[in-house]
């Protein structure tokens, strides 16, 4: 944890993405007194001259320019006037020298094209909005873009899906400098979930069926209600009062995901939350959350969160 406030800085641009923009004000730029640790401080860099403006009309008005990018620990690009607008020469720059120099950088949606352009992002993983992900695989083929994650944290190189998926990303953030407790806290304050980790599958920890489908979305529900339970697929169709085929193409359409890839990120998240909430053993834990040994828990949840339950254990428990 460190011992001063962190120096956020925030990129604008013309063309600001205004949602993408307020969600890093209301993490980062707002007082904390609640909070015993050290809180970031925020500043507003334009990338170029004014007038700047947002999306709806709003002018945005800026701390400084892009020289305050050099003493940044985290500098955070909220979106991006578009995927096909090129960033000028002096943005990639600052990035690149931020990053030689050991800062955070951090994108949210089409914000990861950027970085990409700056070729930080070059044999490593990212993310972006879904419906650009397939673009940034084809332009920058030395990237490998997990489509279907909320966010990804390459250490100094954090990338994020569209929009809100920036929340779950800066709240990571939060949660990785001064731990799961402060994390939870703002989280409460925002009126969110406190935890929709990012290397989970477009880790949305419940997936929403893509279309109306009341008989798929009582099933949900009821698969969810026994998730820890040995669940069969003929169970799961005869709920939905369809055939296993149907059920199983129809699931798909709706989540992305197969019935059993959908449950067992359901088991994740239920392990993922008695590790943050309770000193538990690893065989209780597999018991509890549905796996049927510890050696099956260890291995998917490290496939899916990237980590062994132990560490993920040390990381985030809430004390």
């Amino acid at each position: 944890m460190s011992a001063r406030p962190l120096r956020v800085v925030a990129l604008v641009y013309d063309g600001l993405c205004t949602f993408e923009f307020g969600c890093v004000v209301e993490v980062f730029g707002l007082a904390r007194p609640e909070l015993t640790v050290p809180w970031y401080t925020l500043t507003i860099a334009g990338i170029e001259a004014g007038p700047l403006r947002a999306a709806g009309g709003i002018s945005v008005s800026v701390d400084a320019g892009l020289a305050a990018t050099d003493d940044a620990d985290l500098i955070i690009l909220p979106g991006w006037r578009g995927a096909d607008a090129a960033p000028p020469d002096t943005l990639l720059d600052a990035l690149r020298s931020a990053n030689a120099r050991g800062a955070r950088i951090a994108t949210i949606c089409s914000g990861s094209f950027v970085l990409a352009e700056s070729g930080l992002l070059d044999g490593r993983r990212a993310t972006t909005h879904w419906r650009y992900a397939e673009l940034l695989a084809r332009r920058y083929p030395a990237i490998d873009v997990a489509p279907d994650v909320l966010y990804v944290d390459e250490g100094l190189l954090l990338t994020s899906a569209g929009s809100a998926a920036g929340l779950d990303m800066m709240l990571h953030i939060v949660r990785s400098d001064y731990g799961a407790d402060v994390a939870n806290s703002v989280a409460r304050r925002l009126v969110i979930p406190p935890h929709r980790d990012g290397g989970q599958q477009q880790y949305i920890d419940r997936p929403v069926p893509r279309f109306d489908n009341n008989r798929l979305a009582r099933t949900m529900d009821w698969m969810r209600a026994r998730a820890v339970e040995p669940l069969t697929l003929a169970q799961m169709a005869d709920h939905a009062a369809m055939s296993p085929r149907t059920f199983l193409r129809q699931f798909r359409d709706a989540t992305g995901a197969s019935p059993y890839d959908w449950l067992l990120r359901e088991r994740i998240g239920i392990a993922r939350g008695l590790l943050e909430a309770e000193e538990i053993g690893l065989e209780q834990l597999a018991a509890a959350s549905g796996f049927g040994s510890v050696e099956s828990l260890r291995a998917h949840f490290r496939r899916v969160v990237g980590v062994a339950p132990s560490v993920y254990r040390r990381r985030f428990a809430v004390a």
